[in-house]
């Protein structure tokens, strides 16, 4: 029976081998199944896991509990009904894998995307219709891919564990020290407040594309409590205040915030927060004792460049970056540079080097950013004086392949819409990043097709989120 066997072995081999390249068959990959298959006969509510099947679905119309130890897996072409102020309670693992051509998406159906003028007052972008995904410590995994989350932030009615707090408004809600989140070549429409807001551990936020994140105040994404990670690849359009920001306060345990925000696309942020101005920023942000990269990226027609902040203004409640030294974790000092601006009026002109308007920053002018901020303002300028930025209005256009620049409606275009934020060929941003003054973070990061990454790209040499070479964000 051995040598029978050893025998077929064999022969499977010889025939294998003697087909043609032509002849190869394509074999199709069976989708990842966790568990039992979740059934979408009646509406979702209380504890959950399995899978959600292909382009099946499903009306949730309760929180839905993942309990420690369970995971639910949600395939490709899914889509999520969610009703009742519903909410993702996740105390286990959580995995969304859509696809380029068959994404997830997760929303509230009685709410409809608009396009053109958008203001907190009158758009339903900004009131929120399904809760959130509130993630527990003991979430080890959460994996978000191929997915829009339209229309999530509505006010948490009950703080499901220790952590958040009643009437949170954020889409997703992340608080494991130790614990890995994956969020990738999604989607994010609509917050009334920050888009994901992170207490810890191990992060990858790329190649996605944020709209309308923030109603009158809030962040795209906002990293508190020891976050470290990659904020790279985004566009970011139409945010109340930063569209990046690492902050250290919250933090539950020893670990330092540590943040790579590199090749993301910044559009038309910061102008819709109703706070003190100049006590946040409009697109990049590093305050309260974290460290950051912040390198390659496109801003363009933003409240605020880059903002490092540099004062302990109680009324503000911005405290001090950490620009020191160190000998530990993925980023030794924080550091900025390759950075390309574009401005539409004089205010936005004068804040590409923050001032200390409503505190003390301490961004340096930069020789390699576009413009060359460090020769505009000369050798004896001192970071955070005012300056006159008016000649700089207009200057250097990016050359998308289709947004129309100038535009004096940057406070009011907050979505995508038709336009394309491509760089067209000939672009001043193509060839002008860095690819070597900085190393994006793996550590803690695993690289995985459904439990993970699916890949750190690293910077690109084009400024902005989309590379001319078709690396980057594919949206």
């Amino acid at each position: 029976m051995k040598n029978l066997r050893n025998a077929f072995y064999l022969l499977s081999l010889l025939a294998f081998a003697s087909c043609s390249k032509k002849d190869k068959a394509v074999i199709s990959v069976p989708l990842l199944q966790v568990g039992k298959p979740v059934s979408n006969a009646a509406p979702l509510s209380g504890a959950i896991k399995g899978t959600m099947l292909a382009s099946q679905t499903y009306t949730v119309s309760g929180d839905v509990i993942i309990n420690a130890g369970d995971t639910l897996l949600i395939q490709k072409g899914v889509k999520v009904n969610m009703t009742n102020a519903a909410n993702f309670i996740v105390k286990g693992t959580l995995i969304s894998l859509g696809t380029k051509d068959a994404p997830i998406t997760i929303s509230d159906p009685t709410k409809t995307k608009t396009t053109g003028n958008s203001s907190a007052a009158t758009d339903p972008a900004y009131v929120g219709g399904w809760g959130g995904i509130y993630c527990d410590v003991t979430c080890p995994l959460l994996v978000i891919k191929w997915t829009h989350l339209d229309f999530g932030g509505a006010g948490l009615a009950a703080p499901p564990f220790t952590g958040p707090s009643t009437g949170d408004q954020y889409i997703v809600y992340w608080q494991n020290p130790n614990g890995v989140f994956v969020l990738e070549d999604s989607w994010l429409y609509g917050s009334p407040d920050d888009a994901v807001r992170f207490y810890g551990g191990h992060i990858n936020m790329m190649r996605n594309t944020l709209e309308k994140c923030g109603g009158t105040g809030g962040d795209g994404f906002n990293a508190k409590g020891g976050t470290q990670g990659n904020m790279a690849y985004n566009l970011i359009i139409g945010g109340a205040t930063n569209g990046t920001k690492s902050a250290n306060d919250g933090a539950k345990g020893s670990i330092q915030t540590q943040i790579a925000m590199y090749n993301n696309t910044y559009v038309n942020d910061g102008f819709r927060n109703t706070g003190t101005y100049g006590a946040r920023s409009g697109s990049i942000e590093v305050e309260n004792n974290s460290r950051a990269y912040a390198y390659n990226n496109l801003i363009v027609d933003c409240n605020f460049g880059v903002r490092i902040a540099g004062g302990n203004n109680v009324t503000a409640k911005v405290y001090l970056a950490d620009t020191l030294n160190h000998a530990d974790g993925p980023i030794n000092k924080t550091s900025y540079g390759y950075n390309f601006f574009y401005a539409d009026n004089t205010a936005q002109a004068n804040q590409i080097v923050p001032t200390n308007v409503a505190q003390a920053v301490v961004t340096h002018p930069q020789s390699t950013d576009i413009p060359n901020m460090a020769s505009f303002l000369g050798a004896t300028y001192t970071f955070g004086f005012k300056y006159d930025g008016t000649s700089l209005v207009g200057k250097n256009n990016p050359m998308f392949v289709n947004y129309p620049l100038p535009n004096l409606n940057f406070a009011n275009q907050a979505s995508v819409d038709g336009f394309n934020f491509h760089l067209q060929p000939g672009s001043p941003a193509a060839g002008k990043g860095t690819t070597t003054a900085f190393l994006p973070i793996t550590s803690g990061i695993p690289l995985s097709d459904n439990f993970g990454s699916s890949g750190i790209t690293p910077p690109g040499k084009d400024i902005g989120c989309f590379q001319l070479d078709g690396t980057g964000n594919h949206h």
